[in-house]
Parts: structure tokens; sequence; C-alpha cells
């Protein structure tokens, strides 16, 4: 609010004098209003959330030699090594094991990859065709939908193994992230300890031809 002070009007002799005023601004409600609009948009924004890369690594194993290959019915297991490299192959590790080679581009990892996951693609498609169909304010239904979505990723049969022998590079595990977020990879594990010796075989004789 703001007070206007004013003066005597009187002077010496009688004689009349200009009023003098004095302008002072109160600033509370102004305060006020400014910490009204502050709560009202942190109650209301959104905090964006952070992008991070999900990595989930198993237990370490001191011995791996001493460790059989578990059974893996529909699973894929990408080797990294020298040379921008990388192999691949299908099921559990043992001597029959076909070691097969790619590349990153668009008709190489990727293609396999979309190949091997297209259950789960197509059940996601379905999903947000579903979900673009619901009003924007409609987040009920929408919930329901992404609780959809969560439900077939935890479901999804293809499990896919990352392994990297001391000859492969930080780029080339982040070009294979980088793949299974645009295929919609629902589980990989990154082995921390690298290749089993058979793996490192088989590797070994691809490299030799």
């Amino acid at each position: 609010m703001a007070e206007l002070n004013t003066g005597g009007d009187g002077g010496k002799g009688g004689k009349k004098r200009a009023k003098k005023q004095s302008t002072r601004v109160d600033m509370t409600p102004l305060v006020d209003l400014a910490f009204l609009l502050l709560t009202f948009f942190v109650l209301t924004s959104t905090f964006s959330k952070p992008k991070v890369l999900r990595m989930i690594f198993p237990e370490k194993i001191k011995d791996l030699s001493k460790i059989d290959q578990p059974e893996v019915k529909n699973g894929l297991t990408i080797l990294l090594t020298e040379n921008n490299r990388v192999f691949y192959y299908n099921g559990a590790l043992n001597d029959k094991t076909v070691l097969e080679e790619t590349d990153f581009t668009k008709d190489g990892l990727r293609k396999i990859l979309i190949e091997r996951n297209s259950p789960l693609l197509k059940e996601l498609s379905s999903l947000q065709m579903e979900l673009s169909k619901i009003p924007e304010r409609d987040t009920a239904a929408k919930n329901k939908v992404l609780n959809k979505v969560n439900e077939a990723q935890t479901k999804a049969s293809l499990v896919v193994l990352v392994k990297a022998d001391e000859k492969a590079t930080y780029a080339n595990m982040i070009d294979v992230m980088d793949e299974f977020l645009i295929t919609q990879i629902a589980k990989y594990f990154p082995i921390d300890e690298g290749m089993m010796p058979l793996e490192k075989k088989l590797v070994a004789d691809k490299l030799k031809l």
C-alpha cells in the first residue's frame, strides 16, 4: 500500500507554501504475492527425471573355469573384442556353440536384436497405439496402459548378455547399450568378469580367419 504524507500548509508570515508530499511504498503485499506464486509453481511443476542408462551387473565370480554356463532357453550373448569387432551366439555355451560375427550398423547388430525381440516390440507397439487414443486428462487409463507396458517388459523372454575382453573399448560397450535402448531390449546384463575360457577360444579362432 502506498501512503502519502503531507506537511503543514502554513509558513512564516502567513504565506502559503506548496505542500511537500512524501511517498512510502509498503512492499509487504508484493512479497506475499511472490511467495504465493513461488509456492504455486513448485506444487504444479514436474521435476525432470535424470536420464540414466540402466545397467545390471551379476555377482562377481573369482574362478570362471569352475562355473558351468546355466541353461538359457531364449538367450543371446554378445562378445566384444579388438578392432571394433563384435561376435554373438544363441543359447547356452557348449562345445557345439557356433559363433557368428556382425557389426554395429543398422543391418548388423540392430537387425539381429529386432528379430529376436520381435514379440515384445509388437506388444509394445500395440500398447503405444492404445495409449495414443486415450484423452490427455484421463490419467487413470494412461496408468493402466503403462502398467501393461511394465508387465510386458517384465515377462519378456529374451535375455541378452554382453561380455568384453581386455582389448575391447568403452565406445563399443556404449554402442551396444544404445542398440538395446533403440530395440527396447528389456533384459540385458553386462558381465563384469569378461569372457569364459571357451568364449575366448572361439573368438581367437574367428580372429585368425
